[in-house]
């Protein structure tokens, strides 16, 4: 139990430290070349942008990378992208199980139709 403590205590150090070392980076440079975004050590992503709805969904919801961890939509560290964590946990249990999950527990995906066109879309049938 001490360990635990201990290592959260060293966690919220750890946070703490790194966005002071963030808002410390930017306040250091001229005023004019503050962009309030970037990384802490050449590492660490921040941003401290407002953060807008295409960065939130590229950063938790994008198909188009293979990357389990993107940067940060605010604040400092990492975020999770989703789309790539469903794909491992569905490839992890395909692997384990021998086959795809079942229909109740697949999640939906928004992935572009390839080659099929929208009916109502301005094309005549």
């Amino acid at each position: 139990m001490r360990t635990l403590r201990g290592l959260r205590r060293l966690l919220r150090v750890a946070v703490v430290g790194l966005f002071v070392a963030a808002v410390a980076t930017e306040l250091s440079k001229p005023e004019d070349q503050r962009t309030w975004h970037g990384k802490v050590g050449g590492v660490v992503p921040y941003d401290f942008r407002p953060p807008t709805w295409e960065r939130i969904r590229t950063a938790y919801w994008n198909p188009e990378t293979d990357r389990l961890f993107s940067d940060r939509v605010f604040g400092v560290g990492w975020a999770v992208n989703l789309y790539q964590a469903k794909r491992l946990l569905e490839a992890a249990y395909e692997a384990l199980l021998g086959g795809p999950p079942s229909l109740s527990i697949r999640m939906s995906t928004r992935e572009p139709s390839r080659g099929r066109s929208r009916k109502g879309a301005g094309e005549d049938d």
